[in-house]
């Protein structure tokens, strides 16, 4: 017996399989499928990044970059980090590959993103994500086309039942500045009987405390000043127009008005889909307008909004997916017909069925482990008097098609 002691695998991270695999697969099929209805442009991002192009888009402060963030310095001495979210990647091509030609440009992609956090219940240090972003469109239009992009994924993946939308408006610039002084003023006033985390977060990022989930803060947070009190009145239009556009469309949602998002460059909508299915962590789908975001990579004011979804809560809700069954079994009772079972399988697959070719272990159990599988068919060949010959076992309409694949009549 080896003495090599196996390696474990990394904590965060999970090996997928068998219906587990079977669902995140359907979750990004279900996406593609989706964001062609849409008309988005399917992009490919790399999985690092300069650190810079995170830092100075998420913000120094924030926990993603200060805390959370896998950053390492390469061969060359430069800093590189791997991305822990899709946004920022994607302003930065926007910006160095002369995509502002396409504006406004409809865009998603899906892939791997990295955190160092504290795994638990649906959130890994490797996870995925679906993102689709619409950049260059300053338009209520473009929140409504998210959205409605977004509920029907939910709806066509079937997992629309028990999730609610959360929608709210940050405003625009001076409505959010307004509410913010606001915000400062009112929690100074409990500072000290905030969470620790609030209290840190009441100069650089007040808007956070909001949306804080200790139980200190939630008695503050509840008579908090609201975002309605300072809106000016395009930001009042604005909204109204993406609340209007939402109705025309049919996707039902709820007003939200913690919701938030704590970076200087968030503007007017907000939003999430959430769920109890899924313990603490009930966000499914999230996202808003990001107007400020390019500027802070160096680049004109641009109007973006965009969201992101978590593939493994996707797939959690969807629920373990039945792994496909075969449409035909070839077994080869007889070794010497290997070859036999080798063109066999192969013209089953080039006329468009699945296949499976059973040719190990006892010849005369083979057949019994083919029906174990419970395929559609099964196609036992055996030799008589040195010809080939082969018994059947499925339905007549099953066995017609396959003799015809197989004799090239199909």
């Amino acid at each position: 017996m080896s003495s090599i002691e196996t390696p474990r695998p990394i904590r965060g991270t999970q090996d997928i399989f068998g219906a587990d695999a079977e669902a995140f697969a359907h979750v990004v099929e279900t996406f593609e499928r989706v964001r062609k209805l849409y008309r988005f442009r399917r992009i490919e991002m790399p999985v690092f990044e300069k650190t810079e192009v995170f830092s100075r888009s998420l913000g120094e402060t924030t926990d993603v970059v200060s805390k959370e963030m896998y950053s390492f310095e390469d061969r060359g001495g430069e800093s590189l980090t791997l991305r822990p979210e899709f946004t920022a990647g994607i302003a930065r091509a926007y910006l160095t590959d002369g995509w502002q030609q396409y504006a406004p440009l409809k865009v998603a992609t899906h892939g791997p993103l990295f955190r160092y956090e504290r795994p638990q219940k649906g959130r890994y240090r490797q996870f995925h994500q679906l993102d689709a972003e619409i950049i260059g469109a300053a338009e209520p239009q473009a929140d409504v086309e998210l959205l409605a992009m977004a509920d029907q994924l939910l709806k066509e993946l079937g997992i629309a039942d028990g999730v609610t939308l959360q929608l709210n408006t940050l405003g625009d610039g001076d409505s959010r500045e307004g509410w913010r002084a606001a915000l400062v003023s009112y929690f100074r006033a409990h500072r000290h009987q905030l969470s620790e985390d609030s209290q840190d977060r009441l100069e650089r990022n007040p808007l956070r405390i909001l949306d804080s989930k200790d139980p200190r803060d939630k008695p503050f947070v509840a008579d908090a000043p609201e975002i309605d009190d300072y809106l000016s009145g395009e930001a009042q239009d604005y909204f109204g127009k993406v609340c209007e556009g939402l109705q025309a469309a049919g996707v039902a949602w709820t007003r939200a008005p913690a919701l938030v998002r704590g970076l200087d460059y968030y503007r007017h909508t907000a939003f999430e889909f959430v769920t109890d299915r899924l313990g603490a962590q009930g966000t499914v789908l999230g996202g808003g307008r990001y107007d400020g975001l390019i500027e802070t990579l160096g680049g004109a004011h641009t109007p973006a909004v965009g969201w992101a979804a978590g593939i493994e809560r996707l797939a959690m809700l969807v629920g373990g997916a039945s792994e496909d069954v075969a449409d035909c079994i070839v077994v080869v009772e007889e070794d010497a017909l290997m070859q036999e079972g080798i063109r066999s399988v192969g013209l089953l697959r080039n006329g468009g069925l699945s296949a499976e070719l059973l040719s190990s272990g006892s010849p005369r159990k083979r057949f019994d482990k083919a029906v174990k599988q419970q395929p559609r068919a099964i196609l036992a060949l055996s030799s008589q008097e040195g010809e080939v010959s082969s018994r059947f076992h499925g339905s007549d309409d099953d066995e017609g098609l396959i003799r015809a694949i197989l004799s090239g009549n199909a």
